[in-house]
């Protein structure tokens, strides 16, 4: 039985949202094909989560740099570094994970990125050597269902996509290399196609989801 963490960064309603109506295609599909498997969903957008704050960065600075013990660390400090290493293990505890998120202003939403800062962390996810950073998340995968109005992933605006390239290269330094991405794209550049744009993405979606 493997665990798959669902996150999904973006406010909108599934009614109102392509990425949400593929990505709930997505889960439908993978329920149906991977039956014992566990899912937890994480919407970034209505969940609260630790984020690396003023607090979180002088208790780091304070331990790595001062060598200051995690016992003489204010009772604030305490509850903050708790919560953000409970929140860490919560994430890498995942075998699988799914990633759904729109392109906005050609990168992540900031909830995303948010997200990225507080689980990327030098001793937990990663650690540090003279060739690099080497990740602790080795032999996990992960899937991107990035959407976009416009088309980035290939053509002209092909270096104007920040946003799957981005998150591609931060799974790779915690360790998970094993990255497929699903673009569903075009359906505001090319509006009237757009309907068949996103019947194609579900589409594709629950194949995805059948060999994820």
């Amino acid at each position: 039985m493997a665990q798959v963490l669902y996150i999904t960064a973006n406010p909108k309603s599934i009614e109102n949202s392509v990425g949400h109506r593929v990505g709930q295609a997505f889960l439908k599909a993978y329920c149906e094909t991977h039956a014992n498997d566990e899912i937890q969903e994480l919407n970034l957008y209505e969940e609260e989560f630790p984020i690396v704050d003023r607090v979180i960065l002088n208790s780091w600075e304070k331990m790595r740099r001062g060598g200051m013990p995690f016992s003489e660390l204010s009772k604030v400090e305490q509850q903050k570094m708790n919560a953000l290493n409970q929140f860490i293990d919560r994430v890498t505890s995942a075998d699988k994970y799914v990633f759904v998120s729109p392109m906005w202003n050609w990168s992540i939403p900031p909830r995303l990125k948010e997200f990225i800062d507080s689980i990327v962390v030098a001793g937990k996810t990663f650690h540090y050597t003279e060739n690099g950073p080497v990740g602790h998340l080795k032999g996990k995968k992960a899937i991107h269902i990035q959407v976009s109005g416009g088309i980035y992933s290939h053509g002209p605006l092909t270096k104007m996509d920040h946003s799957h390239p981005y998150l591609k290269q931060v799974l790779n330094i915690i360790g998970i290399h094993n990255v497929e991405v699903l673009y569903v794209e075009g359906h505001d550049f090319d509006r009237e196609r757009a309907d068949e744009i996103i019947r194609k993405g579900i589409s594709d979606a629950g194949k995805y989801a059948m060999i994820f």
